[in-house]
């Protein structure tokens, strides 16, 4: 068994989990390698905005040396919250940014931006998409690409999102639609564009929720804010409703018949935005979701705990990515510190995963409330 201090190790997938325990392995001096099915750092928008919280998120940029890089970016005032009646827009409920400053947001896009600018050149390798993996006697692994190459390592670490490639070498466990669906649209130069939307949805996010339906809209850099029309729907209700999710007014028009007798000043997210909607079904992996340990593949992330975009997913990504690069590099083998780290992240993704299912209830609530 190789030591974990001459190992050769890849990560599956460039987000912010794996970017993450590549930066802090770089950081103690190990070498590491990034595969990214992705032409490059910017061939797709990384959707929108974190909050990131103190013990988990910020945590781990800390343990990167990241943390006040990250300061730097991101937007304390974006912890507002909102909640307005669906019927007349008035203010239900008001938080406003902590005194302490705990989940600030930043945007996504930034945050990789910030994970990638401090890797090594060359760490991250563009277009090179992993169709599988397959685990050696010996307990390496062989990673298997698209364009029928191989390459064995001594670790290969899944993190590489929901549809995970690197998964089925551990488990058969599959995402499975959550009755949710999030059709996302968006909103640019809002404050001299739509400055009473500005105004509605304040620095941060804004809610209106009623049975079977909600609106939520977030405050990004720039000026932008990106709205969720967030429906309990089935998975092909477009199908159902004839409609091809490419003619947007075909869209647009069945969505607004979906919020009839809401405020039209909520019902403005429907009918003006800038960009087009895009359908996003949510899914989740089972809770608990396990394996049994099998040496040289682990997984972190979406990959391990899939869960609604509610809750700590993109946080316990991280902090899980710097577990995982402590783990190894205070491990004696890489067998070892796999296992410790597995040990620690099974139970608390479970755990955070319970959460953020009560969390999508009460955000889409199923009955009245």
């Amino acid at each position: 068994m190789n030591s974990a201090r001459d190992s050769r190790i890849a990560i599956v997938g460039a987000g912010p989990g794996g970017l993450t325990c590549a930066r802090v392995l770089q950081q103690h001096g190990r070498s590491v390698a990034v595969f990214e099915r992705e032409a490059s750092a910017d061939a797709r928008p990384q959707g929108g905005t974190l909050d990131l919280h103190a013990d988990t998120g910020q945590a781990a940029l800390r343990a990167a040396g990241l943390l006040e890089q990250f300061q730097a970016l991101s937007r304390p005032e974006g912890e507002e919250w909102r909640v307005l009646d669906f019927a007349n827009a008035a203010l239900l409920m008001h938080q406003g940014p902590s005194a302490a400053g705990g989940r600030p947001e930043i945007d996504r896009g930034q945050l990789r931006g910030l994970l990638l600018g401090s890797l090594a050149e060359g760490t991250v390798r563009w277009d090179r998409a992993v169709t599988g993996v397959t685990p050696l006697p010996d307990g390496t692994c062989r990673l298997l690409f698209g364009d029928g190459t191989a390459e064995d390592f001594d670790l290969v670490v899944g993190a590489d999102g929901a549809w995970s490639r690197v998964r089925p070498a551990l488990s058969q466990a599959a995402p499975a639609y959550t009755g949710v669906t999030f059709v996302e649209t968006g909103f640019d130069h809002c404050d001299t564009r739509h400055p009473d939307l500005a105004r509605l949805v304040g620095n941060g996010s804004m809610l209106a929720k009623g049975v079977g339906r909600s609106l939520v809209a977030q405050r990004n850099s720039n000026g932008h804010i990106r709205a969720y029309i967030a429906l309990r729907t089935p998975e092909d209700w477009h199908v159902a409703a004839g409609i091809d999710l490419g003619e947007q007014r075909a869209v647009r028009t069945h969505l607004l018949r979906m919020f009839d007798g809401w405020d039209e000043s909520l019902r403005y997210l429907l009918s003006n935005n800038d960009s087009g909607f895009v359908n996003r079904p949510l899914y989740v992996l089972p809770a608990p979701h396990t394996w049994e340990h099998v040496p040289g593949v682990t997984l972190l992330g979406d990959a391990a705990h899939l869960m609604p975009p509610v809750g700590l997913g993109a946080n316990l990504a991280m902090l899980h990515g710097s577990d995982l690069a402590h783990a190894l590099v205070t491990g004696s083998s890489i067998h070892d510190a796999v296992r410790a780290y597995e040990s620690i992240m099974l139970p608390r993704s479970n755990e955070a995963a319970a959460g953020s299912a009560q969390g999508l209830d009460r955000l889409v609530p199923a009955a009245a409330f």
